[in-house]
């Protein structure tokens, strides 16, 4: 029975295919149609492809050159504008500087301005009291003189008003006068 049942399963596994091994007639279809599709992709799609990747690759390339050159721009234009920004911060001290030298000898030009004016309206108003002085004496020598011939005339009664000796006598005794305060003025002193 055993060699009945071995015997049978040998006959049954010639006839029974092997599920995992293909037929050849469709390993050579197969390859057929592979070789097909394989010489189809070769010769269209895969250069295709390349030739996209290639300017895919190109275009990267260009624009990572752009970027590089447009950030060396970007750095040479920040150290200008530092550069220049360096510039007006000195010029800008300059000017300051500059304005508070002018505005020293602004003040120090009003301030002797303003010396010699108040010593020129001090010297004016000095001479004006001098003069106003001076006019003061000669009315007051005039006024006195009068009032002392008119006073002689009355206790003569003489008219002198005319008389030059009066005159002279009454410019002595205002000498004498003038004399007698500075010396009393002199003692004080």
């Amino acid at each position: 029975m055993l060699h009945a049942v071995l015997r049978a399963a040998e006959e049954g596994h010639e006839a029974t295919p092997n599920p995992v091994l293909p037929e050849v007639y469709d390993i050579l279809w197969s390859a057929v149609c592979f070789v097909i599709i394989l010489a189809f992709f070769w010769k269209y799609v895969l250069p295709r492809v390349q030739k996209l990747l290639d300017e895919r690759g190109e275009a990267i390339e260009g624009n990572i050159a752009k970027a590089d050159e447009a950030q060396r721009k970007a750095e040479a234009a920040l150290e200008q504008y530092t550069a220049q920004l360096a510039d007006a911060r000195i010029e800008a001290g300059r000017i300051r500087e500059s304005a508070r030298d002018d505005s020293k000898t602004i003040v120090a030009e009003a301030r002797e301005q303003a010396l010699s004016e108040a010593a020129r309206i001090a010297a004016s108003a000095q001479a004006q009291i001098e003069a106003e002085r001076q006019a003061a004496l000669v009315s007051l020598r005039s006024d006195v003189g009068t009032l002392a011939i008119d006073l002689a005339s009355g206790v003569i009664g003489e008219s002198l008003a005319d008389d030059a000796k009066a005159q002279s006598v009454v410019d002595r005794f205002l000498a004498e006068l003038e004399a007698s305060e500075q010396a009393a003025a002199g003692g004080k002193s």
